[in-house]
């Protein structure tokens, strides 16, 4: 009898553990961010915080995301530790799953789904493939944001990691940040500055409240642009100067 190679044996440790506590946001934070589009809170953060545009909402376009990140990384392909995830996230977490944006195997689908909503999971975020679309549209109100579709079903052998920062769309995750998902994308909100992001967005949005009611109008100027040009060596000839001269 030959034994399998020791190279094939799991290891607890890094690439093969979990974390069963995180500390989480405020849920008054959390739900805050549900008045606000990820694109408000994107500038806000110097446009660095948004995941590539290739995750994308797979149910209903009208179905946003939010809440904290209970992070699961799977080697790709394999969904071993996104169904134990299931028994790790609270009620009101997204679930990000790090599968290294694979294009071959589907890490969850219907069932792993379908038990994601009955354990109150506010969905799934995954940098990868999933399947059984159809099914999971049918739920009506439980999104699903990933790169796309595959009927190849996953392994379930491991390794993994549960709660442990992964990357996801080109982001750092780490356990606990916020996630705002909507038909525009994915933002990620680091804990640790998701309580003042809230207020300096409640602020900016009160104070572009009369902007954007006058550009609703279409009452506004672009003379704002004529300066910057200005400022930077192009002399700019306006329209109702041209106009004036006849031509």
């Amino acid at each position: 009898m030959v034994d399998k190679p020791m190279s094939a044996e799991m290891h607890p440790g890094p690439g093969f553990r979990i974390r069963d506590s995180i500390v989480r946001p405020d849920v008054q934070t959390v739900t805050g961010f549900a008045e606000f589009e990820t694109p408000a809170a994107s500038d806000l953060m110097n446009r660095l915080y948004t995941m590539r545009p290739e995750i994308r909402p797979l149910t209903d376009p009208s179905l946003p995301i939010l809440g904290p990140a209970c992070t699961v990384k799977v080697y790709p392909g394999d969904n071993l530790m996104v169904h134990k995830s299931l028994d790790i996230a609270e009620p009101g977490d997204v679930i990000v799953v790090d599968a290294g944006g694979s294009t071959m195997n589907a890490v969850l689908g219907d069932l792993v789904s379908s038990k994601a909503r009955h354990r109150g999971v506010a969905g799934f975020v995954v940098d990868g493939l999933i399947r059984d679309l159809p099914a999971i549209r049918e739920f009506g109100d439980f999104p699903v944001f990933a790169r796309g579709v595959t009927p190849i079903g996953p392994l379930h052998r491991g390794p993994g990691e549960i709660n442990h920062p992964i990357c996801c769309g080109g982001i750092v995750i780490h356990p606990g940040d916020i996630i705002m998902g909507d038909l525009n994308g994915v933002v990620v909100i680091p804990l640790a500055i998701s309580e003042s992001l809230l207020a300096s967005l409640r602020q900016k949005s009160a104070s572009e409240a009369e902007y954007t009611a006058a550009v609703a109008r279409g009452d506004f100027s672009n003379e704002w642009v004529d300066r910057f040009l200005a400022d930077s060596g192009l002399p700019v000839t306006r329209s109702s100067q041209l106009a004036a001269k006849g031509r």
